[in-house]
């Protein structure tokens, strides 16, 4: 005695290949089975269009990646302090996504683009003064050297060597910040 594979009944085979107890059974067994197969076509056929676009992205898409990662960080790691320009209560209603704040660079990413990755030159800050006031730079500063103090503020403002990064650089800054913001997240839900 064998038991069916779809409605779980004990029958007697006619033959050693036979899995299912009726021809009823034997139908659904064949559209469980076929709709799996697809399914698992489906997931590889996205798995392969996902590498290949991986592939096919440039040096200046990894960077604008991995700088969506910092950003996002920068503003879960400063959730619930004030804008560092205006001390402006910045909102907290869960929408962290850059609408209402910013990760602010202190020093523009234009202008000094070896420090677009370094956590001391950026900080939360409203869109209003991040956007529409250039960074509101001199209250940045009076801010950003209460909160670093003046040896941090110091090394920020001299001179950097110049950062080459690779695509392999980029992939890692992207994902050590992305897991940086979703451990800072569990913190917080947990809390």
């Amino acid at each position: 005695m064998k038991k069916c594979k779809v409605c779980k009944e004990p029958y007697a085979p006619h033959n050693s290949l036979q899995r299912a107890c009726s021809p009823a059974c034997a139908l659904t067994l064949v559209k469980r089975e076929n709709e799996r197969k697809a399914a698992r076509e489906a997931k590889e056929s996205r798995q392969w269009l996902r590498k290949q676009k991986e592939l096919l992205k440039t040096k200046g898409e990894h960077t604008k990646e991995a700088q969506q990662a910092f950003n996002a960080y920068i503003r879960a790691r400063d959730h619930g302090q004030p804008c560092i320009s205006c001390d402006a209560v910045l909102d907290d209603s869960g929408l962290m996504t850059g609408s209402r704040i910013d990760a602010g660079h202190y020093r523009s990413v234009g202008a000094c683009p070896e420090l677009r990755f370094e956590e001391l030159n950026c900080w939360a800050q409203c869109s209003r003064c991040n956007q529409h006031l250039s960074g509101n730079a001199v209250e940045y500063r009076i801010r950003l050297r209460e909160r670093i103090g003046d040896d941090a503020l110091a090394w920020l403002e001299g001179k950097h060597e110049p950062k080459r990064y690779t695509v392999d650089d980029l992939k890692a800054i992207k994902a050590k910040y992305r897991k940086l913001a979703r451990e800072l997240q569990k913190q917080r839900e947990a809390a």
